[in-house]
């Protein structure tokens, strides 16, 4: 440890992380963790001791190793440093820093680069479920460049195209795990649901607020997030998810009528801080509740045409495509992100 670690630096989509292989850590997942927050400099709302950047979307982590299943090419496992507690959390998955793992494993040797482009079957070891990433591989290296541009991230990148089956209640045992489209918590109509990511969508008019407000706004607005937290815990029971106390999940959502042409509009606490954009399976999530008749983002939606949903969120949007049979059975779903190496090499924990 003295020596240093071995670590990739990326962005993912809208967050940035740090790439570990699993047989760099320590395999005690205590003293993983603790290792994790050394590196990061967590607890420290500033993170001035460590690689984070002082941001839950910039102090992620991506546990990379050999595949443990026959149909993946790797197994990644998302973890989430928290910036200002002593806290580590595998309770969810992330979509955005899994854009880079498609393109980690290949720089790592987990998976051969194969022509202009390469699949790689991602085991999300989080969830248990599979998701295929497509990288650039011209010349058998990684090309980071193109032009392609996502809300949220200056420039542009080569596409990473996300695919994903059988996400519906990942982590909650069924899509809508009440049973129902409609739960009231504390008087708020609310969808309880989790296509890869366990979400509760709530109206932000229902709060007094138009859906616009700014990240933050809502941020600083102190009876807003304890209203929030309050719905926030009481869901997690009734999601199948325990006291989430201490949990990322799940994640609150308000919905409103699109501004900017696109289906919805979001404003996201992930938990306890409002997302600068919005996760990829949050979104997805987030789409798949405008399809259920009667819930709160059905009535507010723009339905598109074609399947591909443009999620609004503070700085921007993020377009998400849903893959749906005739008689309305989801059968998959997307999202394209981008991916970029920042560094290479070893940190040093405290």
């Amino acid at each position: 440890m003295s020596e240093g670690i071995r670590c990739l630096w990326m962005r993912g989509g809208t967050s940035k992380g740090a790439y570990f292989l699993k047989e760099d850590l320590p395999a005690d997942p205590a003293d993983r963790d603790d290792l994790l927050l050394r590196i990061m400099g967590s607890p420290d709302p500033r993170q001035i001791d460590g690689i984070g950047g002082a941001d839950p979307l910039t102090s992620k982590v991506a546990v990379l190793s050999a595949p443990s299943r026959p149909d993946a090419d790797v197994d990644y496992l998302f973890l989430q440093v928290f910036v200002d507690k002593a806290q580590v959390s595998d309770a969810q998955g992330c979509g955005n820093i899994l854009a880079g793992v498609g393109p980690a494993a290949i720089e790592r040797g987990l998976v051969a680069a194969s022509g202009d482009v390469t699949e790689v079957r991602i085991h999300m070891v989080n969830t248990g479920e599979v998701a295929v990433a497509r990288v650039a591989t011209p010349g058998g290296r990684v090309d980071y460049a193109g032009d392609t541009q996502i809300a949220g991230v200056p420039g542009c990148g080569a596409a990473v195209p996300l695919l994903f089956m059988n996400t519906a209640g990942s982590m909650c045992g069924a899509l809508l795990p009440t049973g129902r489209v409609v739960d009231v918590i504390d008087g708020v109509e609310a969808t309880l649901i989790d296509n890869g990511m366990p979400c509760v969508i709530l109206r932000a008019s229902d709060f007094g607020l138009s859906g616009a407000e700014s990240r933050e706004a809502l941020e600083a607005d102190e009876t807003l997030k304890g209203q929030i937290e309050a719905l926030r815990l009481k869901a997690g029971l009734m999601m199948n998810l325990g006291d989430v106390t201490t949990a990322s999940v799940p994640k609150m959502t308000l919905v409103s009528a699109p501004r900017a042409g696109g289906a919805i509009a979001t404003r996201s606490f992930i938990p306890h801080r409002v997302h600068a954009s919005v996760g990829v399976f949050a979104a997805i999530t987030v789409a798949t509740a405008t399809r259920i008749a009667g819930s709160p983002a059905e009535a507010l939606a723009v339905q598109p045409p074609d399947g591909r949903y443009l999620v609004e969120h503070p700085t921007g949007a993020m377009e998400v495509f849903l893959d749906i049979a005739d008689d309305g059975t989801l059968l998959g779903a997307g999202s394209v992100r981008t991916a970029r190496k920042l560094f290479d090499g070893w940190v040093f924990p405290r």
